[in-house]
């Protein structure tokens, strides 16, 4: 039973927030100017509202065909934060550099388009 409730500490601890990253790494990012964004939500949701220039591509479409630059940060979001955790770990898997900013509603560092 110990075994257990260390585990699943060890989970929530680790792993329990999809940002992997910090406020300062998002802000070095935006500053050098070199990412991607991409919203990972459905059409519908990004034709109301998206961050300028996003690429819309839902989540469970990314594929490692997929052929973003290499050298660029690829900064995902979805409508409350599952979708985008999910796309940043598949992002991951593929050996991107990836940052995941989470809820639209929340992200204040980028401009959005309506």
């Amino acid at each position: 039973m110990k075994k257990i409730i260390v585990l699943l500490l060890s989970i929530l601890v680790l792993g329990g927030c999809s940002n992997k990253n910090s406020q300062q790494e998002l802000q070095q990012i935006i500053d050098d100017n070199n990412y991607i964004v991409i919203d990972v939500r459905a059409k519908d949701e990004y034709d109301e509202g998206h961050i300028k220039d996003a690429i819309n591509i839902p989540y469970d479409e990314l594929s490692e065909n997929d052929n973003f630059d290499i050298n660029k940060t690829l900064l995902v979001y979805c409508k409350s934060g599952k979708r985008s955790k999910i796309a940043y770990d598949k992002l991951k898997s593929y050996g991107y550099k990836v940052y995941d900013l989470g809820a639209y509603e929340t992200i204040d560092k980028l401009e959005k388009v309506k």
